[in-house]
């Protein structure tokens, strides 16, 4: 496969996933404003910050308010991380690996693209934010179902992987580092009630609630919660999920291929380090200290897949 194809496929799915979790930050921000009786502002640039997007708005904004915050993560087209941005780009990038995917996820894409630009283009309001949400989620959801469904299990499906969950693992580390250290309003508050519903809303940010529920019950403890996230190996959005898949279709490539890269030891040695310990380890460790770690290892894994598939050549 030529690299720019592959860098197509793996940015093109990057990019979708970026979509989709972005505005679950959207939507976990909206929820846990609704349990803080003081000001959302601080909750917002949290969020922003999760997304990797406070910079970008606050060289752009003199204040911080809920509105402006949430237009600029959806709509902005000066935020290359916004929703708007994300989904344009995912269909560009699709437009340029047309002839690798099937009519199906080619339809799925276009239709995700058009449908959410037209739910983004205007401002959206507080009345309107669930459908917006919704709207994006469903139709990122389609374009995954049909690349499972319609896929041939190639090189092609391997780099879409890769791509889906290096953002996934990414997002989650993001997502949990920020529970911890900025979202949390004093130390007193770990294990509190407010603690709590904010666990529980992390759960829904990342679609989680049900499964959890499944194994744990209704009882909701900030470990239980953390291992679940971190650990399990069935929940398909927490980090050894993820890690194991990207660690698994590096390696299904370099079968197809006949090579062994950089980036496949890479990959291995990421699923050792950081899923060999369990959960009272990592919180000894310091939960903060292994989510930054991980954050450092899937950036440096990703600038290795990128240079051991010459996606620029």
């Amino acid at each position: 496969m030529l690299g720019k194809t592959a860098n197509g496929l793996f940015w093109m799915y990057r990019s979708l996933e970026r979509a989709e979790n972005t505005s679950r930050l959207v939507e976990t921000g909206q929820r846990i404003a609704l349990t803080r009786l003081d000001s959302s502002v601080g909750e917002w640039i949290s969020i922003m910050q999760t997304a990797g997007v406070a910079d970008g708005y606050l060289a752009r904004h003199e204040e911080v308010t809920k509105e402006s915050a949430i237009d600029w993560m959806l709509r902005a087209r000066d935020n290359p991380s916004s929703v708007l941005s994300t989904i344009s780009a995912a269909r560009q990038n699709a437009r340029l690996v047309r002839t690798a995917l099937t009519h199906d996820v080619w339809e799925a894409m276009n239709r995700c693209y058009m449908q959410v630009r037209e739910r983004l283009a205007r401002k959206v309001g507080e009345r309107d934010l669930p459908a917006a949400i919704d709207c994006i989620q469903q139709h990122t959801a389609l374009v995954r179902g049909t690349t499972q469904g319609t896929m041939l299990r190639n090189d092609i499906f391997n780099f879409a992987r890769i791509g889906t969950y290096l953002e996934r693992a990414d997002n989650i580390s993001r997502i949990l580092d920020v529970k911890y250290y900025v979202l949390l309003p004093s130390v007193n508050s770990v294990g509190s009630s407010i603690d709590n519903v904010q666990w529980e809303t992390i759960l829904r940010a990342v679609s989680a609630r049900g499964g959890f529920r499944m194994v744990h019950g209704s009882q909701a403890s900030p470990v239980d919660i953390a291992r679940f996230l971190i650990l399990d190996r069935r929940m398909p959005r927490s980090l050894r999920f993820s890690i194991t898949k990207i660690r698994d279709n590096l390696t299904y490539l370099g079968s197809d291929y006949g090579v062994h890269h950089p980036s496949h030891a890479q990959a291995d040695t990421l699923v050792r380090r950081f899923m060999s310990h369990d959960i009272d380890s990592i919180f000894e460790y310091g939960l903060h200290e292994y989510l930054q770690d991980i954050l450092a290892a899937l950036a440096a894994l990703g600038h290795q897949i990128e240079i051991d598939y010459r996606f620029y050549e």
